[in-house]
């Protein structure tokens, strides 16, 4: 038997601090934030991700990662060197590992203007030392983070602006030295990986089609362009958003302008086991990127108040009564 997966939790950055949301079995409708961290004074929170027991945040800023407690103490915080005047075109990205040991911190040094290339660095989530550090050869705005549900490896997706988009792969960090692989198309971005991380999903940089690799080679299970939706390509695109909906059933968003040169999009359900279409997923959503599947059969959209909304097409049971039974009622980053 398939042992339950802990919930996720999500953040969410909201006037200057950070929300953090519990996604649990059972839990749906407008989700209220379980915990709340306030940074350090004068820091602009840029990314930011909250461990499993909701006390500890680790944040980006421009020029650093920063580990507090939900006390709002200090743990630890490491600047990124020189310091760095650019306020625009660089985002430097964080991730916890999966057994929550180590922090993943993604730096666009070459855009910041520090006159080196990037750099992926890994920082052992206790005392923020250094165990390992990646040079890159990017030239990276920002990136995505994509920790492995089963594995642990991280996958790392490096968006280079009108240059493309670079994955990289990396296993171990807290007890061995990290294996770094760089996938070798510079044209691809990762948009989800498989709830069993079997496989993942990459959209074309220049947004043809959308493709489905086996894990960890990257091998190609199969590709479908834009005019397998039954769109024309030289009007339509696939959309840089979607995911997995199930572990069979993926999410491909389709976009384009009408002769009215109005922007729409629309979202498709893919058959991941036959590669096959299975017709159109209506949700509304004010933009492509606002949904987020989740992997269960369940995803998320934006609140009125800025709080997620979680969604599920399957009937849910009536709510039991208010018994307190785990440390996960209520957070968010």
């Amino acid at each position: 038997m398939i042992p339950e997966p802990p919930p996720k939790v999500i953040t969410r950055l909201r006037d200057g601090r950070i929300h953090a949301y519990v996604v649990g079995v059972g839990v749906y409708g407008t989700l209220e934030p379980a915990a709340v961290f306030q940074p350090r004074d004068g820091e602009e929170v840029v990314a930011s991700v909250v461990r499993q027991d909701l006390e500890r945040v680790v944040y980006t800023t421009l020029n650093g990662v920063v580990c507090l407690t939900r006390a709002g103490d200090l743990m630890w915080a490491a600047d990124f060197e020189p310091h760095s005047d650019v306020r625009h075109g660089h985002r430097p990205g964080c991730a916890l590992s999966l057994d929550g040991r180590t922090v993943w911190v993604y730096r666009p040094d070459a855009m910041a203007g520090r006159g080196g290339g990037d750099q992926w660095v890994v920082h052992d989530a206790d005392s923020g030392v250094v165990v390992a550090r990646r040079e890159l050869e990017t030239v990276g705005h920002g990136a995505f983070h994509h920790v492995h549900p089963v594995d642990g490896s991280v996958y790392l997706d490096i968006g280079e602006g009108q240059d493309g988009s670079v994955i990289l792969r990396s296993t171990g960090g807290a007890d061995s030295e990290p294996e770094f692989v760089t996938y070798p198309w510079p044209d691809r971005c990762l948009i989800d990986l498989a709830p069993s991380g079997h496989q993942f999903m990459t959209v074309d940089h220049g947004q043809a089609d959308v493709a489905f690799h086996d894990h960890p080679n990257g091998d190609v299970l199969f590709t479908l362009p834009v005019e397998a939706f039954g769109y024309d390509p030289e009007e339509s695109f696939v959309e840089w958003s979607g995911g997995y909906l199930t572990e069979d059933t993926a999410i491909v968003t389709l976009g384009g302008e009408s002769q009215d040169e109005e922007e729409w999009f629309r979202y498709h359900l893919v058959d991941v086991r036959t590669g096959t279409l299975s017709g159109e997923f209506t949700v509304e959503a004010s933009n492509p990127y606002e949904l987020v599947p989740l992997g269960d059969g369940s995803w998320l959209t934006g609140g009125p108040g800025g709080d997620p909304v979680r969604w599920s097409s399957a009937p849910q049971p009536p709510p039991h009564p208010a018994v307190p039974t785990s440390p996960y009622e209520r957070r968010q980053p």
